[in-house]
């Protein structure tokens, strides 16, 4: 009997629209579970809209997005309640609303908040965002957070929305390395947005490219690249070496 593959996430005609405008409209979309994605588009491809419907921060118009096979749970008002299961980076801007960040800080995290303010705040020049209202933040320090937060949460499925938007060579490398790290050792999926694929291509093992709501292609990353060709030396080399042995 065939295995079953599993899917985190499953898209079948998914449509979502604005008035008469269409930001996104997929045919068809596997996520499976443990995968670093890169999804990939310019301002309005609709990559923000797809992130924000995985969130369960918005609704489609029409067709299925399933999570681990079932539909997002809504309340009796008809809204989809958050799956603790899943953080965007841009839950900062939805959930934090009237809150400063030490005070959003502690209600995600109430025993790291001490740590993560020691981390992030206390010595460094972003010290006096510390108190500072979330909705007075300006979009930089807003996905700033958003991405301290991510790293440090220990979700299922990881959105991060404008990777890399705002960050130095040096901040996108620490990042980087915190993201792969929570892959390899926690088994979390995550999906990145970002306008190019400077980044995504060298930890992505799959890109999604999007335009004007559609996919116009699907690439494999660098990475999965990369381990193939690790491997394919390290099969090299212990064939020379057994070839060695034999004739000695």
């Amino acid at each position: 009997m065939a295995k079953i593959r599993r899917l985190i996430f499953e898209i079948n005609n998914l449509n979502k629209s604005y008035n008469s405008y269409d930001a996104l409209k997929l045919k068809k979309l596997d996520i499976h579970p443990g995968t670093i994605y890169g999804v990939v588009g310019t301002i309005g491809s609709g990559k923000t809209t797809l992130l924000n419907l995985m969130a369960g921060f918005d609704t489609q118009s029409s067709g299925s997005l399933l999570y681990e096979g079932k539909e997002y749970e809504k309340n009796w008002l008809g809204r989809i309640k958050q799956n603790k299961s899943i953080f965007s980076s841009i839950d900062p801007k939805h959930n934090g609303i009237n809150k400063t960040i030490s005070n959003y800080v502690s209600d995600q995290f109430p025993r790291k908040k001490n740590m993560i303010e020691n981390r992030y705040f206390k010595n460094s020049s972003f010290k006096h965002l510390w108190t500072r209202r979330i909705d007075m933040l300006s979009a930089g320090e807003l996905n700033w957070l958003g991405m301290i937060v991510a790293c440090e949460c220990d979700p299922r499925v990881l959105l991060i929305d404008d990777y890399g938007m705002y960050f130095n060579t040096s901040m996108e490398k620490d990042f980087r390395a915190q993201l792969i790290k929570m892959n390899r050792s926690l088994g979390t999926t995550i999906i990145l947005s970002s306008a190019s694929d400077m980044y995504l291509k060298y930890f992505a093992s799959v890109l999604i490219f999007l335009d004007h709501g559609h996919i116009s292609k699907i690439r494999t990353g660098n990475s999965r690249g990369n381990k193939k060709d690790k491997n394919q030396r390290k099969k090299s080399f212990q064939n020379k070496k057994r070839k060695y042995y034999n004739r000695n």
